[in-house]
């Protein structure tokens, strides 16, 4: 039995599209994981504080001796270390756990900054250079080669599943309802207004699901939300709600999306940062900038086929280096 340590965005996180990853990732996993001593350590928390860092501390030694670290998925890179990273809670001091990761479905954070010679250190310090690492689009593909280590762009691990047969399952005419979600810390209330409004236009029932700690609390500043009803921010409740064979997805939540996808659910993801447009850019998502909100009603009224850019070849030589 080997020990293996899963760095998971979705322990403390205030955006349940990190547990949408997590699963994902996991699921992925499996095979890797099956009979193993699985440990999880949250991603936007240290890992160890920095007067634990050190390798006297009996519980380094079980970090050291993990047959694989895997660090899961979502939007944790950036460019400048120095600057506090909720997200990627990791620094010089306490990254020691880290030592030897291997990126899984990993994306960069848009922030304008330069490479430094800190970030770099650190990034040579934590990232492994024995395995080739799995990031999520082309540009965090460039960034880890960058950085002097082997990446393979195989998406995020919430995109595996989709083969051509899989979306060819995807229905590609509007449905009677729909589940949508807003984006807290990317406000734009004109546009968002919108948003609600079309829906509310064109679909008999309309659902919100809380995937933001903010998310309701920015509904509840919009007019005309008496007919829409509330999800609750759990996945069982999201994923009860996609059950159902007469709805759809329309928001500006990527990982959301995902899921809707994963339930065969036709999905329209509203762009409103460099996630969805890069995922666009390499996968051929079905995405609609925020920006062209007026062109929604046409485009939901529009025959809306899902047909993805998966490289599933990079995928298959991912996994093929942990063979036995």
């Amino acid at each position: 039995m080997d020990t293996i340590v899963l760095f998971d965005p979705g322990i403390r996180s205030l955006n349940k599209g990190d547990e949408i990853i997590m699963r994902s990732a996991e699921a992925a996993l499996s095979d890797i994981l099956a009979d193993n001593y699985v440990i999880k350590c949250a991603t936007h928390a240290p890992a160890v504080t920095f007067y634990q860092n050190t390798r006297l501390n009996p519980r380094m030694k079980v970090y050291q001796n993990a047959r694989y670290k895997f660090i899961c998925g979502s939007n944790l890179m950036w460019k400048n270390m120095f600057k506090p990273r909720p997200v990627f809670n990791v620094n010089w001091f306490n990254c020691m756990p880290y030592e030897g990761s291997i990126l899984l479905g990993v994306g960069v954070g848009q922030a304008k900054d330069k490479l430094n010679g800190y970030t770099k250190r650190l990034y040579s310090k934590i990232l492994s250079d024995q395995w080739i690492h799995s990031v999520r689009d082309a540009r965090a593909e460039q960034f880890v080669k960058e950085l002097g280590f082997q990446a393979l762009n195989t998406g995020c691990p919430t995109m595996w599943k989709f083969t051509p047969e899989f979306c060819a399952g995807m229905p590609t005419r509007k449905s009677d309802a729909v589940i949508f979600t807003l984006t807290d810390y990317g406000r734009a209330h004109e546009a968002d207004q919108k948003l609600i409004d079309i829906l509310l236009a064109n679909y008999k029932e309309v659902y919100f699901w809380i995937q933001g700690v903010y998310d309701k609390e920015y509904l509840e500043t919009f007019q005309h939300t008496e007919q829409i009803r509330i999800v609750p921010p759990t996945i069982e409740r999201f994923d009860e709600i996609l059950g159902r064979d007469d709805i759809e997805y329309v928001g500006t939540r990527l990982h959301a999306g995902m899921f809707a996808m994963q339930h065969q659910k036709r999905t329209v993801i509203l762009a409103i940062d460099n996630r969805v447009r890069d995922m666009k850019l390499t996968y051929d998502l079905n995405v609609l900038e925020r920006g062209q909100i007026d062109q929604l009603d046409r485009y939901i009224n529009s025959e809306i086929k899902t047909n993805l850019k998966i490289n599933f070849k990079n995928i298959r030589k991912w996994f093929s280096q942990f063979e036995e």
